[in-house]
C-alpha cells in the first residue's frame, strides 16, 4: 500500500473511484482486477503492485469509505443534542451530505452489505462490525433516557432502525439509482411516528 500512498492524492481517487464504481455495480466475484485497471486508466499490473490482491484492495475500500463516513460524523455531530430521535435525524442527514460528495460509495457499501462470497464474505462482516460501537456511541452517549415511556427499551428501537434502514437497501440494491433524499424524508417521517408512539406525552 506504501507505494500506492506514494501517488499524487488525484491519481489515488481516480483508481479508489473506478474500484468503488466497479465493486458497486458487479459485486466483488463478478468484478476483475482487468476491470478496475481498464475504468482507472492503468495497467492489470498497476493494481497488483499497489493492492497486492483483489481482496486486499476490496477490503482497503470498505476501511476507507467507513472512516470517511465516521470521520465526517465524529467533526459535525452535535453531542448537545440529547433527544434520541434528532440525533439519528443529525447524523443521517451528515451521511447523506457524504454520499452527495462521494456518489459512488452508497453503491460501493450496499454491494458490500449484502456479498456473499466465500472469499471474502466472513472478514467483511468483521470489518463492518466495527462500526457498531460507533453507532451505539452517536445513538446513546448523553441522551435523555426519561423521554421514553417506562415500557420501552431504546436499544430495541435502534434495533428497529437499522432493521427498517436494511430492510429499504434490500429493497434498492439492484437499482443503478437511488433517491437518498426521498429515502431520508421518508426515514425522518418514522422516526417522527415512532417519537410519538415510545415518547412521554410531554417530549411529544
Amino acid at each position: 500500500m506504501e507505494k500506492f500512498f506514494n501517488l499524487p492524492e488525484d491519481k489515488q481517487k481516480t483508481i479508489i473511484d473506478a474500484a468503488l464504481k466497479c465493486f458497486g455495480t458487479n459485486g466483488y466475484k463478478k468484478t476483475s482486477v482487468n476491470d478496475i485497471a481498464s475504468a482507472a486508466g492503468i495497467s492489470k499490473a498497476m493494481v497488483f503492485h499497489y493492492f497486492g490482491t483483489k481482496k486486499a484492495l476490496y477490503f482497503y475500500l470498505i476501511e476507507l469509505c467507513g472512516n470517511i463516513i465516521m470521520k465526517e460524523v465524529e467533526e459535525k455531530f452535535d453531542y448537545t443534542v440529547t433527544d434520541f430521535f434528532e440525533r439519528i435525524k443529525l447524523s443521517s442527514n451528515i451521511e447523506l451530505a457524504v454520499m452527495k460528495r462521494h456518489p459512488a460509495i452508497p453503491s460501493f457499501l450496499t454491494s458490500a452489505y449484502f456479498e456473499t462470497d466465500e472469499e471474502v464474505k466472513k472478514d467483511k462482516e468483521s470489518i463492518l462490525a466495527k462500526g457498531e460501537g460507533f453507532r451505539n456511541k452517536i445513538a446513546f452517549d448523553g441522551i435523555d433516557y426519561s423521554r421514553f415511556k417506562e415500557s420501552v427499551d431504546p436499544k430495541l428501537v435502534m434495533k428497529m432502525l437499522i432493521w427498517l434502514t436494511d430492510g429499504y437497501i434490500n429493497q434498492v440494491s439492484d437499482k443503478t439509482e437511488v433517491d437518498y433524499e426521498a429515502f431520508l424524508k421518508e426515514f425522518e417521517e418514522c422516526l417522527d411516528l415512532l417519537r410519538n408512539n415510545f415518547y412521554k406525552e410531554e417530549y411529544v
